[in-house]
């Protein structure tokens, strides 16, 4: 009650002090929107991108021109950065003055993680971009800001009262190192979906771009000196970045009604952004154009490993070019889309699979890709409008080795759920396995460092921290239990859900006080950058690459009072582990596979809320086991994580929606599967 209390109240601040400017809720101005439908929507639900759905060059100039505009008038220089869908970069402007760098900090007091590392403005920028173009469809346009609410330990946050944000540690995916997002060509726009620098951001400033209903990229921006998150919800902020960003999106505005604050989740309304269009210093349709731009104002840059300093036009989302397009051959009658290297191959067909005799086959993958796919095209999406679309799910199947052995999606899936499903996906196979434990111990030790800019000198330093040793998790998951060989016996089924919940800050979660799961930090030390295991096992490829780019960018990097030899790009694998080589997941969406009660891979959904990935990933693997005739199947129940009571708390195994398909009352649809 206590959620909604404060909702209500500060709804009546809002309309007694016409801060209404929270959430740029129900003015169309400023939008791009399709023809309207004559029944109140909008009108886009997953169908309308076309070969003309993409940002021209004009078009990512009128962007860049308006965001400068507001951040004239508002006397702080920006680094402004346009991406496409796939996550192309097409420009990237810094204005004089604008800072070089924005430094980690969650204003928590964290020590250790990411937090202090100063980080080049532009790639956080990249980070806001990709993050509101990874999470906007046509039936939900998020922003940055929308992405730091999900990710966090308290949903809404600022609650301590609650549990942990739906898309908790989603941060940590889209990193340089990923196996799945391609890496720049050097050239020009290519099949995405492309990486990040740095991952995901949790900082307001990055926003979502649409023409006539579809989302067709983002921009995202630097202006101020920290790139942190909001941690409560309970207020109006006033983010510089974000007004920035807010004014660089007019004309290309999501569509009102799809916007995140129009959607909830767990029963709370999401955040957009906090300033709408009439919030902001000066109107953005006013705005000079970009060719009246002074190089006193600034200029477009290259961005080392990511864009050519020449700016471009997007890609067509869903046609070849993009690396998303259809797949009606190998799934007929699903809609289906596949990823494309741009020239027309399925980067990831169905395939054997690579573990031994016992492995997956081909025709076993693609009927489990079929099934799953069905089974989220009957689902009643959780975050997508209008009320009563299907669910747009990403599906992915991997071995025990951690190969990918296919991938399938929805026409308007996420495009961030290329590399999280596969992060899903391996993180069932993998704690399920009698390896883990020996894996994680393979880990290096790391040592966290923090760091400052020396601008004067073109140099800089980071300095050596505290210790971190993937291996104590293993001895912790153990004592937690208590199980003595847990995750070296292969005795128990863990899926993803299981091992979130494992890796909170609180266990269970949501109840203060408690102590935090054994992958996780507690919560005196724990921030949306130091989330333990799931950072830790990633952390030294993150400031690799990190260094690798500084040095890229003509910087002298120096560490603990020596400077660094020339560093070379990092390698697609961000642990060392090929089983889990774009990290690991902390939120619900995937299961192991078994045959005859051995574990043989995993499978992993991800897209319109998180029980319904849950739903998608379990039933799917439940009827594809029907189709095969029993030849491949759900763990045993015996074996579920959902069978162990750690420190009193049940683990949770699947969680799925109560009343999930479109047009059936069908109810607890994964009961006794």
């Amino acid at each position: 009650m206590r959620i909604i209390r404060l909702g209500a109240l500060l709804t009546s601040l809002c309309m007694l002090f016409a801060c209404g400017g929270g959430s740029n809720t129900d003015s169309d101005v400023g939008t791009n929107n399709p023809p309207p439908t004559g029944n109140g929507d909008s009108g886009c639900a997953g169908s309308c991108a076309n070969a003309s759905s993409f940002l021209t060059v004009d078009d990512v100039q009128k962007v860049i021109a308006q965001a400068v505009n507001e951040a004239r008038a508002l006397s702080k220089p920006a680094t402004i950065v346009v991406t496409d869908r796939v996550g192309n970069v097409l420009g990237a402007y810094r204005m004089t003055g604008a800072p070089p760098t924005q430094l980690v900090n969650s204003g928590r007091g964290i020590v250790g993680g990411l937090e202090g590392i100063p980080l080049p403005s532009e790639l956080t920028a990249i980070a806001k971009a990709l993050t509101a173009d990874y999470f906007s469809s046509e039936g939900n346009a998020f922003t940055s800001r929308t992405a730091g609410q999900v990710a966090q330990e308290h949903f809404a946050p600022g609650d301590i009262t609650a549990p942990s944000g739906p898309l908790f540690g989603v941060q940590f995916s889209q990193l340089p190192c990923s196996d799945l997002s391609r890496r720049f060509n050097g050239i020009g726009p290519d099949a995405g979906p492309h990486r990040s620098g740095i991952g995901l951001a949790a900082d307001p400033g990055g926003v979502p771009l649409y023409k006539a209903g579809v989302p067709v990229g983002a921009v995202g921006v630097a202006a101020d000196e920290t790139y942190g998150v909001d941690t409560s919800t309970a207020d109006i902020d006033r983010n510089i970045d974000e007004f920035i960003a807010i004014a660089g999106s007019y004309g290309f505005a999501a569509p009102a009604d799809r916007r995140a604050n129009q959607i909830t989740a767990g029963g709370l309304s999401l955040r957009y952004s906090d300033v709408d269009f009439s919030g902001l210093t000066l109107d953005p349709a006013a705005a000079p154009t970009f060719a009246s731009l002074g190089p006193e104002t600034g200029g477009v840059i290259p961005v080392p490993l990511f864009f050519t300093g020449t700016i471009v036009r997007g890609l067509a989302f869903g046609q070849v070019e993009s690396g998303i397009r259809p797949d009606p051959v190998n799934f007929p009658g699903l809609d289906a889309f596949v990823v494309d290297d741009g020239t027309g191959t399925n980067r990831f067909p169905p395939r054997d699979g690579t573990d031994g005799p016992n492995a997956l086959t081909a025709n076993e993958v693609l009927t489990l890709l079929r099934e799953s796919l069905a089974v989220a095209n009957r689902t009643r999406a959780q975050v997508r409008r209008p009320f009563g679309s299907p669910a747009g799910e990403t599906v992915v199947v991997v071995d025990t080795n951690g190969a990918v052995l296919g991938i399938v999606r929805s026409r308007d899936s996420l495009l961030d759920a290329v590399d999280v499903t596969t992060q899903k996906a391996r993180t069932a196979a993998f704690f399920s396995g009698d390896y883990a434990a020996a894996d994680i111990g393979s880990i290096a030790p790391i040592n966290y460092v923090t760091g400052s800019l020396d601008v004067a000198n073109g140099r800089i330093s980071f300095t050596s921290g505290a210790a971190s040793d993937p291996a104590d998790y293993v001895g912790a998951f153990q004592a937690f239990l208590p199980q003595a060989s847990a995750l070296a016996d292969g005795a128990i089924a863990y899926s993803n859900r299981a091992i979130g919940n494992l890796s909170r800050p609180f266990y269970p979660d949501g109840v203060p006080g408690r102590p935090p799961g054994p992958l996780s930090p507690s919560i005196e030390s724990w921030s949306v950058f130091k989330t333990g295991l799931e950072l830790d096992i990633v952390y030294q490829q993150t400031v690799a690459f990190l260094i690798y780019y500084l040095q890229q960018s003509g910087l002298t990097v120096n560490l603990d009072g020596t400077d660094l030899p020339a560093f070379t790009d990092v390698p697609t694998n961000c642990t060392g582990v090929n089983r889990i080589a774009n990290g690991i997941s902390l939120f619900g969406g995937s299961v192991p596979i078994y045959r005859n009660g051995v574990l043989i891979g995993g499978i992993g959904a991800s897209g319109d809320g998180t029980d319904q990935s849950d739903m998608v990933a379990f039933l799917g693997l439940h009827n594809a086991g029907i189709t095969l005739g029993g030849a491949i199947g759900n763990a045993p129940t015996g074996i579920r994580a959902d069978t162990l009571v750690p420190q009193g708390a049940r683990l949770l195994y699947v969680q799925c929606p109560q009343a999930p398909f479109l047009n059936s009352t069908e109810q607890y649809v994964c009961e006794g599967k």
